[in-house]
Order: C-alpha cells, then structure tokens, then sequence
C-alpha cells in the first residue's frame, strides 16, 4: 500500500487528486484559473466538498473560461446563485467574475499569469521537507505577500490561508509530506 500525506482520507476523488494533481507545477494560465476559483470557493469549507462539486463548477463556469466569466452578465449571475450543484456564496460567486477580470489585467501586463505568479518563486517549486501534519503551516510570508499583491490589485477572496493553499495545489510549493511516495518524485 502508497504512503500518502496525512490530509488524504480513503474516498477515491481524494486519493486521485492526491496521486495525479496536488502538489505538480502547473504552468498553463487555464489550469490556474481553475483552482484560483476553486480555492477561494473552498474558503471556510473543506476540500472534498469542492472536489466532489468540481465537475457542477467546470459546467457551471464555462469550463473555467476566464474570457467568459470576465464578461458574465446579471443574468449569468443570478442562475449561478440558484445552481444547486455549486457553493451558492453570492460574494464567491462575484469574486469568481471580478478575480477573471483582473486575470485578464495581469496576462496583458506580464504575458501571462503564469508568468506572474511563478515570478515569486523564480520559476521553481519549493521544496519543504515536512514530516508531519504539525510542521505544515496554513500561511507563509510568501503567501502573505503574494496575497497582499492580489488584494491590492482588486482580487476577493485571496488571503494567505486561501494562497498557501493555491500554491501547494498548482505545485509552487510541494508540501508532500517526507513519508509521502509523492515526496521524492
């Protein structure tokens, strides 16, 4: 049997989140955009939740077409706060149209958003050497500055906890624990 990070319960989504995503660099702005979204969605809540509702979000997001969701009309919003299948949070909901928007101001200023935000890592994932789920921090002073840049640039629902997070999930950091058959890899 694997040896996984400590987080990772038995349901099969989890284990393939796990095993396949978490914690692997992710360099195309699309990809990014989707668990920009996805984590600040996730704010307050557990990650299963929105694991388990990821494929209602991708539908109801227009397969997290930032171009899109930028230019969503009141009526787009209004049916996203009645899909059943998503987190209902009108001001999650809003931020997911407002962060799209300046996702689009940031690929004009730098080319790309994924040339931004691997800019504070100098193009290379961190590798922490944690043990155990006592060593894991939520926040770091890089998730802190990180945040604060995208809140002063207009982007909700982006504080550290919520980009610590971003960051271990798109592999900035890689946060598999040292016992983790992940780890090495």
């Amino acid at each position: 049997m694997k040896n996984r990070c400590f987080w990772v319960s038995d349901s099969q989504l989890y284990i393939d989140y796990h095993d396949k995503e978490w914690g692997e660099p992710v360099y195309d702005d699309e990809t990014l955009f989707e668990f920009l979204v996805l984590e600040t969605f996730q704010a307050g809540l557990s990650w299963i939740t929105i694991l388990n509702k990821r494929e209602n979000f991708k539908k109801a997001f227009d397969n997290f077409d930032y171009n899109k969701i930028a230019n969503y009309s009141d009526d787009k919003y209004e049916s996203l706060l009645q899909d059943a299948g998503i987190i209902r949070n009108k001001l999650k909901i809003k931020s997911a149209i407002t962060n799209a928007q300046l996702f689009l101001e940031i690929q004009q200023e730098f080319g790309s958003f994924s040339k931004f935000i691997w800019a504070y890592v100098n193009d290379t994932p961190i590798l922490n050497k944690f043990k155990n789920r006592e060593d894991v921090p939520a926040t770091t002073s890089l998730s802190d500055k990180i945040s604060k840049d995208l809140k002063k640039r207009g982007f909700k629902f982006v504080g550290s906890t919520v980009i610590y997070a971003y960051m271990q999930a798109v592999g900035m950091v890689n946060d598999h624990t040292t016992n983790c058959f992940k780890y090495s890899k």
